[in-house]
Formats: structure tokens, C-alpha cells, sequence
């Protein structure tokens, strides 16, 4: 299932047990060094897609799932926060999936959702689970972690993949699915290039408390998913950045 195979810039790969990672790239034309958005489907009695694309992309992304499942089959099309990568194809992945709900934490719920999307969004507090399944996910509330006030992330206790977003953004367009290589050397190329980070007094906590998670799968919203030790990379980062 990858890009060579369909003729197109998106690839489908399972990187955990009935998760997958739709990765779309875009060339230096576009973005200079080239650059990957990455979305996350979760395979199960009720089907979860993590981060929608942009609305531009919404065809490539749907074309993706439907190597897999039907896009109908969606009951769950969850983002970190309000930004046009996370969920700008909301709505239309909603008029493809009758049944599929917004999935977001409390904030972004209230300021955004209500007049954004097209039917209401099933808003999450920290800490709250969601029963897929057989996957479990846990919301964790990250505001201005990286950026965001409504920023959150979703934690799966069956397979302890973290879906975190932009952390971890690496740039280019050439990377593995899945590496246990470092990432963090090319994430903080990335963050001292354009400094996406709200620099929150919280920030230190925040990744503490998604540490003691203790995953083992990062799947990251731009470059390679991630597999080890999370915990030691997640307090790593915090280490760099109480030094920024």
C-alpha cells in the first residue's frame, strides 16, 4: 500500500496494530526542502481518523482509507487543535460518513467547532477516554504545547501510540514510516527554523504528563513515525526546550 503502487503522492502503511499512517508529500515547489502531512486511521468497530489534511488534499487522504475501509465507515474524525492541517477537511470526510462525529478536547469544542463544523463535535476532557474497540484512547489536554490553546492529543493504551501532533515535526520529504533513528536532532532544526512553539510556563509539565505514558509508537504529523523509548525522547525535548 504506498504511493509508487497508486501513482499518486500518498502512501497508506500500518505502523501498529490496525493503525495506519496516510503520509501525503509535497515538493520544495511547494514547501523549500519538501514536506509530508501525515493522518492516522484507526481500524475498529468504530473507525478513528486522527488529523484530516488540508481540504485540498481531502481526495488523496479519502482515496488512502478506502485501501483499507470504506471512508463511510468513519465514526470518529478526531484533531489536536484548529489549524487547516489538523481539520480542514473536516467537513467533508463528515458528508462521506454519516454517522462520524468531530473529535476534539473542550476548548477547541466551544470556540471553534460550533460554528465551524457541520454537525456537533464530541468534545473530550482531560484525561477522558474513548472506546474504539479494541483500542482505548485517553485525551490528554496540551494547551500551547506546541501551539494551540486548545491543543490536546490522543493517547492509545492498547498499542501506547501517541498521536502528538506537531511535536516531532521534521521537515523534508524523504523519511522512513517508521525509524527508531533519532528525530529529535531534526525536529529542533525544524523548531529553531520557525520557532512554531508558544514557549507556555507549562510546557515542562505538559510533557511530563504525556512521559509517564510511556509510549512506544510516535505518530507524528510531519516526517517518520517514531518507535522506542517515548518517555526518554518526550523528556529529552523537555530538557531542550527549558534551554531555549
Amino acid at each position: 500500500m504506498n504511493a509508487n503502487a497508486h501513482g499518486d503522492p500518498t502512501r497508506i502503511d500500518e505502523i501498529a496494530d490496525n493503525i495506519y499512517r496516510i503520509s501525503t508529500i509535497v515538493g520544495p515547489e511547494v514547501v523549500p526542502g519538501g514536506f509530508t502531512f501525515n493522518q492516522f486511521l484507526i481500524d475498529d468497530d468504530a473507525p478513528l481518523l486522527f488529523h484530516t489534511g488540508p481540504r485540498k488534499m481531502f481526495a488523496l487522504t479519502s482515496d488512502a482509507i478506502k485501501r483499507v475501509i470504506p471512508a463511510k465507515k468513519l465514526r470518529y474524525v478526531a484533531f489536536s487543535h484548529f489549524e487547516p492541517d489538523e481539520c480542514g477537511a473536516l467537513n467533508e470526510f463528515l458528508a462521506v460518513a454519516p454517522n462520524a462525529e468531530p473529535v476534539c478536547g473542550r476548548i477547541s469544542a466551544m470556540v471553534c467547532m460550533g460554528d465551524y463544523a457541520d454537525r456537533p463535535a464530541h468534545a473530550l476532557a482531560d484525561g477522558e477516554t474513548l472506546e474504539l474497540g479494541r483500542h482505548t484512547l485517553r485525551w490528554i489536554d496540551a494547551p500551547h504545547v506546541p501551539h494551540g490553546w486548545d491543543c490536546g492529543f490522543l493517547a492509545d493504551q492498547t498499542t501506547r501510540t501517541l498521536f502528538c501532533g506537531d511535536l516531532f515535526t521534521q521537515f523534508g520529504s524523504d523519511h522512513p514510516v517508521v525509524t527508531s533513528d533519532d528525530i529529535l536532532e531534526s525536529s529542533e532544526g525544524s523548531r529553531r527554523a520557525l520557532d512554531y512553539y508558544a514557549h507556555s510556563p507549562d510546557t515542562a509539565a505538559i510533557l511530563a504528563r504525556l512521559a509517564a505514558l510511556h509510549p512506544t509508537t510516535l505518530a507524528c504529523m510531519h516526517g517518520a513515525s517514531w518507535r522506542g523509548d517515548g518517555a526518554a525522547l518526550l523528556t529529552t525535548l523537555s530538557d531542550r526546550l527549558s534551554e531555549a
